[in-house]
Order: structure tokens, then C-alpha cells, then sequence
């Protein structure tokens, strides 16, 4: 029986049946496809073996030897067994101890050879060896493969399953997913070669041909999905720009703009004279001036006659948005409006009115947009920020309140460049690498936790000045099992001792949205001096007034979440410090502390965070939506990302939808693999 990705269901394999495939299905096994897709996590290697006299105590090493004698039995305690043996090649030889598994003890015989792998020791006996993988002789695979395992079900069942299971998949699956023309020009091996090799090896050469083929392939698979998403549903759009002169508005401007975001409105306006609609990314560091792009480009859209529509994650965000963009635009006659949660029933049918009738220009809003009794006369231009906090479906939602209008999102999480090509795959991207003239930089220090009277001190002296602070925590409450800083509690303390004079808020990610809001405008506003936090400010309000960021705990962030934190002071006229407070004694603890002190350039620090801790900080839980790869490893196999970008722009000059007989299979592996994806759809 076929499942909806047109594989054999799991059940219906041989050696499987409803009891094991269960049990397969705990490892993420659901079909034909997941099986042959389920690789190694590791091999053990029986093919370099040495001779018994060459062996180096307390070394793992791999040696043939005959079978003294029958295994003898010997009850050392209640409970433990141990099994006894004398290994032999003829010239010297090695003591066999197992415990406690009289299975493997009974299959070995007198006189039959085998090959053993494990550590060797030196005892007054003489060499023994303890537990050891064991193969027979005979045995034509050298190279055993060891897979993520189950209760019930070990590497040996999922092996021979596996086996099976590879036979059926080339009977009902012979043609290969890349095509013959990018295979011979990347030296690939075919695919029936590759899966056979990657499972049963021949030699570990054998791994390594199999191993860059299929990541080639899901790398491949997921470039081209994400090709299908730039043209996906794009239409046409009636929102194109005739009158795109800037210069009013920049002449207006109190401030020079940079090179960088002159060169963001010029891509975007170029995009919006087109009657494809746009869809880029701004992605640039905090400071970096993309509202004020955004701002430029809603100008335009006034100017011929396009609705904007501005999206913020937060109520406070979008009204810290709002205020900007109607100083920027309230001079031009521009008609702007605010819709939030909290605004009125009376203000909201009046904000409702002007968008439908067009006598807004644009709205800047919360979720509150994607109500189904938001209407536009011509919505045409979109923006969200930070738009890791927003799904794709949910500016899709918003979209279709336009005729295919032009989207922009804006980001100031820092991403390694080499990564952004996959991660906004569905996007176009613009870089903003150039912070305006007298940003402040940020002083950033590397303290230990007996610096903490100092740098209380240090920060009572800023308060005292009528500046304010921020104390980020890893954790909320107070935990038995860690000794980080926990926020409630650290907090609490702060407030009856150290700063019992001034006013104290505590701001994290269990309160209420409405609570959350509550405090964040009262610091706004400075009624309260020093906010104590965990990451929720990490994507937060602009508060000028605020100059030291003190991170406790700091080795258990991420570089780019510490980059981000770090981002929340330096706003205002006022010198401003990061303090990064750390015990932690490890080298790479260290080594990202020293990038954080050393440079203040986001996709820098990007790069290092990437090194140092792999994607995972960057895709999170939610992996930006991408689909979840088996094999291949963005930290190290960027060539192979930089490769199947030239393998995909071969494809798409020619066959932009895939059609063409000879990308069937790539088609096929491109939909299978975005199939009931949460946050992409090819549909």
C-alpha cells in the first residue's frame, strides 16, 4: 500500500510488520523513502586489521584470531557472568572477557576466526580485550554500519530491514534524482551507487563517494524548492511604480542618508517598477536605518497612488514604528494610521473606513491587520519586521488583502551570508552593512561574577543620572539544578538590596502579552530605571535612554543572540556598555566572549556563532521554516551549498518549472520534501 509521497507504507516491508514498524516509526521511519533514507550515524571499520604483535596497549585496534577454546562460564556475583576465551593468530595472543551476554559467548566456536575491534589492555596475563565487536572472517562486509537506534530494536535488525528494503525502492524507483549533465559535471556518483554505499561500503572511500553525492542531493532538493518558492503564486501585480523621484523626501530627511540603505531603495523602487510583485529581504544590523528605507519606499507608493500596510510583532514595536514613520512622511500630506489590539471599537471602525475608502495611505499594525474585516482600496506595498516572528502564511494572509502587492520584511538578525541564499530562499536579499555617521558604538567588557559589586555601582551612577539599564537572565525562576541567574529571583534581590532606591521591572516570556507591554512602556518612559529580563527584549523597543546592558550567565547564550542584546543600548547621545558576565572556564566559551568584546559587525560575529555552534542557533526550533535535512550540514559543507547553487542555476535557465522530462525526479524530490511543511508550500 502507497502513502501520500507514493512509497510503500513501512508495515508492508520485508522482515517488518505491524510490531516493528511501530517501532520504526519512533526513529522517524514512516516509508520505503524514510527507510533507504535512514543513514549511518557511524561505522565500524573491520578492514584495517593488525597483526596481534603490532597492537598498542589501551588503543582501540581491529585484529583477526582464531577461537582458543569453547568460552568458559564464571559467576563472579549474583547478577554478573563473565565468559573467558583465549584469541590466537598463530604467533601471539589476546584474552577474551565478556560480561554478561551469553549470546555472543555461545556463537563463538573453537577454531572458526573472526575479527574483533575494541581497546585492548596490558595485564599481568598479558593482552586482553573486553566486550568487542566481533564479525566472522568470512564475513564480506568489512564495514559495519551503526544506526540511531530503539528499545526492541538494535543496529543489526535495522540493517538487514534496510537491506530489504533497498531492493524493493530500485524496483519501483530506477531513475535518479539529479540529472546525468550536473552528475558528470560535479563527479557525482549515481544514486543506486551511492545509497548502497552509504549503508553497505565496501571501503570507507566508498562512504565518503556516497556521502557527497546525497548531500549534493538534499542540498540540491532544497535549493530548487526554494527557487519554486521565489516564483510561487506571483502573478501579476497593478502596483508598479511610474513616479519614482526620492529626492523630495530625502532632501527632507535631518540626516544624510548611508550608502548602503541608498542602494536598498534603489533595488526595491527598481523592483516595484516591475509587474512582477517584489519580494525581498532588508536585512542589516540594529541601527542600521532600514525603517527609514522603509519609510522612502511607502513615500513612493503614496506618490502613485499604493496603499501600505507596515507589520510589527508587538503593540509597542508597531507604535514605536508609527511615531517614526508619520514624522518622516506627515510633511508630504501623507495620511498614516496606528491599528492595534488596544485600540477602541469606536477608532477602529474609523481606521477600518479611511483604509477601505483610501483616504489612509498607510497603516502600521500588529497582528491586528490580518482581521477579516481589514479591507484596502489598493494595498499594494507590504513591510513586516523582524519577520522571524511572523510565519510565511501569515504575510501571505496579509498579502491577499492586495491585488499581489510588493513585500518587504526587515530582520536585524545577524545571518552568515552564506547561509542567507537557503535560509530566505523564497526572498530576494538586500544587505544594509553601513551603520549612519555618530551611531555610538558600544564599550563591550568580558567580567567574572566577583566583578558584580563594581558593576552594580557602575550602574548606579548612570541611573543617578536619570539613564537607565538592562539586566538580562537566562532563566525565569529559581531552579534547583542550575546555578544560573534565575530573572524573578535576581529581580527580587536586586530590588530590596543592591537597588531598593530606585524603581525595578522584571520583563519575561511567561507574562501576558499585556502585561509584557505594560512594563516595556513603562521603561519607555522611564518609570522604571532598571529592567531585568531574559530574551524577550532581545527584538525590542528603541529606548535611547537606555546605556548599560549587563548579561549575566553570558557563556549560555548564542553570539548572535548576545549581538542582538547588545543591540537594545547605544540608541541615544549617551556612552553606552555592554558587560558580558561569565565564569564559564571552557575554550569556546572564552573564544566567543573575546569575538563579542572584539568586533560590533553582526554577520562577523554571524560567522564566528556559525563555527562555534552550528546552524542550530540560527534555524532554532522552527528551522525558518526550512525542511529538516538528513545528511548534510551547513557548517561543513558550504562548498557543497556554493556547488548546488551553479547546479540549480543550470537547471532554472532552462527549465524554470521543472517540466522538462529529464527534472521529473527532481520535481518529485522537491515536493516530497517540502510536503506538509508548517511554514512552506509549494501549492
Amino acid at each position: 500500500m502507497m502513502n501520500s509521497k507514493g512509497f510503500p507504507d513501512i508495515r508492508y516491508i520485508k522482515g517488518v510488520g505491524e510490531k516493528r514498524a511501530a517501532l520504526l516509526g519512533k526513529l522517524g521511519i514512516q516509508n520505503l523513502y524514510d527507510l533507504v533514507h535512514f543513514y549511518p550515524r557511524d561505522y565500524l571499520d573491520f578492514s584495517a586489521v593488525v597483526p596481534i604483535e603490532k597492537i598498542v596497549p589501551d588503543t582501540v585496534c581491529t585484529f583477526r584470531a582464531f577461537i582458543g577454546y569453547e568460552p568458559v562460564k564464571n559467576e563472579i556475583r549474583h547478577g554478573m557472568t563473565i565468559y573467558k576465551t583465549l584469541l590466537c593468530d598463530g604467533e601471539d595472543s589476546v584474552h577474551l572477557n565478556i560480561f554478561n551476554n551469553a549470546y555472543m559467548a555461545m556463537a563463538l566456536h573453537e577454531g572458526d576466526e573472526y575479527i574483533f575491534n575494541g581497546k585492548v589492555t596490558q595485564s599481568r596475563y598479558g593482552y586482553e580485550i573486553s566486550n568487542p565487536n566481533i564479525i566472522s572472517a568470512k564475513s564480506e562486509q568489512l564495514i559495519q554500519p551503526i544506526y540511531p537506534q530503539t528499545a526492541g530494536l538494535n543496529t543489526k535488525a535495522i540493517s538487514k530491514i534496510i537491506n530489504n528494503g533497498l531492493e524493493e525502492y530500485f524496483k519501483i524507483n530506477d531513475t535518479d534524482i539529479i540529472p546525468d549533465g550536473i552528475r558528470h559535471t560535479f563527479r557525482l556518483c549515481h544514486e543506486q551507487f551511492a545509497l548502497r554505499s552509504i549503508h553497505f561500503p565496501k571501503s570507507m572511500n566508498d562512504v565518503e563517494i556516497a556521502k557527497s553525492r546525497l548531500i549534493f542531493e538534499e542540498l540540491l532538493t532544497l535549493q530548487a524548492g526554494m527557487r519554486k518558492l521565489k516564483t510561487r503564486n506571483k502573478g501579476i501585480t497593478n502596483a508598479i511604480l511610474t513616479e519614482c523621484d526620492i529626492s523630495p523626501f530625502v532632501s527632507f530627511l535631518p540626516f544624510t542618508l548611508t550608502n548602503a540603505q541608498i542602494r536598498a531603495i534603489e533595488q526595491c523602487a527598481c523592483d516595484m517598477k516591475q509587474n512582477i510583485p517584489m519580494n525581498r529581504l532588508i536585512q542589516g544590523d540594529v541601527g542600521s536605518g532600514k525603517t527609514v528605507v522603509a519609510a522612502a519606499l511607502i513615500f513612493l507608493a503614496a506618490k502613485n497612488k499604493i496603499q501600505s500596510a507596515f507589520m510589527a510583532p508587538t503593540e509597542i514595536l508597531a507604535t514605536q514604528h508609527y511615531n517614526t514613520l508619520k514624522k518622516l512622511t506627515e510633511p508630504f500630506g501623507l495620511k498614516s494610521e496606528l491599528l492595534t489590539g488596544s485600540v477602541g471599537a469606536k477608532e477602529k471602525r474609523r481606521i477600518k473606513q479611511a483604509l477601505e475608502s483610501g483616504e489612509a495611505d498607510f497603516v502600521i499594525g500588529t497582528h491586528a491587520l490580518l482581521t477579516d474585516d481589514v479591507t484596502f482600496k489598493n494595498l499594494g506595498f507590504i513591510v513586516t519586521d523582524e519577520q522571524h516572528r511572523f510565519g510565511v502564511n501569515q504575510r501571505g494572509t496579509l498579502a491577499i488583502k492586495g491585488s499581489n502587492p510588493h513585500t518587504l520584511v526587515m530582520s536585524a538578525t545577524p545571518i552568515p551570508r552564506t547561509l542567507s541564499l537557503i535560509i530566505y530562499g523564497d526572498l530576494d536579499l538586500t544587505i544594509i552593512d553601513e551603520l549612519p555617521k555618530g551611531r555610538q558604538k558600544i564599550s563591550t567588557y568580558a567580567v567574572d561574577s566577583s566583578y558584580h559589586e563594581r558593576l552594580y555601582a557602575f550602574i548606579k551612577k548612570h541611573l543617578d543620572k536619570g539613564l537607565q539599564a538592562y539586566i538580562v537572565c537566562p532563566l525565569v525562576d529559581e531552579s534547583d539544578v542550575s546555578e544560573l541567574t534565575a530573572a524573578t529571583e535576581h529581580a527580587q534581590k536586586l530590588s530590596e538590596k543592591h537597588f531598593s532606591a530606585y524603581k525595578v521591572g522584571l520583563l519575561h516570556g511567561k507574562m501576558k502579552p499585556k502585561d509584557k507591554e505594560k512594563i516595556m512602556s513603562a521603561f519607555v518612559k522611564n518609570e522604571i530605571q532598571l529592567l531585568v529580563s531574559t530574551v524577550v527584549i532581545e527584538v525590542g523597543v528603541d529606548v535611547p535612554n537606555a546605556v548599560i546592558m549587563m548579561i549575566e550567565n553570558a557563556e549560555r547564550f548564542g553570539l548572535s543572540q548576545l549581538h542582538q542584546l547588545r543591540g537594545r543600548v547605544g540608541r541615544g547621545t549617551e556612552k553606552s556598555y555592554c558587560v558580558l558576565v561569565s565564569d564559564a572556564k571552557g575554550e569556546n566559551a572564552k573564544s566567543r566572549l573575546e569575538t563579542m568584546c572584539r568586533t560590533s559587525d553582526g554577520f562577523v560575529i554571524a560567522d564566528k556563532d556559525l563555527e562555534l555552534r552550528g546552524p542550530g542557533d540560527f534555524f532554532g526550533s522552527r528551522q525558518h521554516g526550512l525542511p529538516e535535512l538528513k545528511i548534510a550540514d551547513f557548517t561543513q559543507n558550504m562548498e557543497a551549498v556554493r556547488q548546488t547553487k551553479a547546479a540549480c542555476d543550470i537547471i532554472f535557465s532552462k527549465d524554470p518549472e521543472l517540466n522538462l522530462y529529464e527534472h521529473t525526479p527532481l520535481r518529485q524530490a522537491v515536493t516530497r520534501l517540502f510536503t506538509d511543511n508548517e511554514y512552506l508550500s509549494l501549492n
